[in-house]
């Protein structure tokens, strides 16, 4: 089978997997690992290599969650209406850990001041550069069929994860990815046409 053939049946497998378990497929330590590849490997501008991560097990992928569940009760006040919520939050603490993403920002200021002619964009392309990880991270989870989803309860919960972890003040959270074993697959994905999603001069 070609790579280009392997590529694309990842893609098409990595899907958002909401019912999760905390049985991992796999060790602890694989896992670390594929983080390691894709920090190493996925591209940044101006290679700034801006990206950092923390992978949370255990008590710690629960605590997360706990301090996610903690703030936003505060948030909503209403105890009826924070059920559907408690629900969603219960389901990622279900799971068997957290990547947690963040963008440095001494790196990011640091390249404005190196190139300042960039300046305006250098937010801009950190931002694409971490969802970069995201996706590598996520599509090499699913090739070794570990299921995932990607969360954003950043900035509320900014304060708590960097006084829980010790989290470098200059690190600015930008996404949660839960991972575990896939309790239950996705279901089917609708596509628009491409015709409307795509364009092609030249050909």
């Amino acid at each position: 089978m070609s790579d280009l053939k392997v590529l694309q049946q990842l893609a098409e497998k990595r899907r958002s997997i909401y019912a999760l378990s905390d049985q991992l497929p796999v060790s602890n330590d694989e896992v670390v690992k594929l983080v390691e590849h894709a920090i190493l490997h996925t591209p940044s501008s101006f290679n700034s290599q801006s990206t950092r991560i923390v992978v949370l097990f255990g008590d710690d992928h629960k605590k997360l969650w706990d301090i996610t569940e903690e703030t936003l009760r505060v948030i909503v006040g209403d105890e009826e209406a924070f059920k559907s919520t408690e629900g969603k939050i219960a389901g990622f603490r279900a799971g068997a850990g957290t990547v947690l993403f963040f963008e440095d920002q001494g790196v990011v200021r640091g390249m404005q001041e190196a190139a300042p002619l960039y300046a305006d964009n250098f937010p801009i392309w950190s931002t694409q550069t971490n969802a970069m990880h995201q996706y590598v991270i996520w599509t090499a989870l699913a090739s070794i069929d570990v299921g995932a989803n990607l969360q954003h309860y950043n900035p509320i919960i900014d304060e708590r994860v960097a006084s829980a972890w010790n989290i470098d003040a200059d690190w600015e959270l930008k996404a949660q990815m839960v991972f575990g074993a896939i309790a239950q697959p996705a279901g089917d994905k609708e596509f628009k046409p491409l015709d409307e999603r795509m364009k092609v001069f030249g050909a």
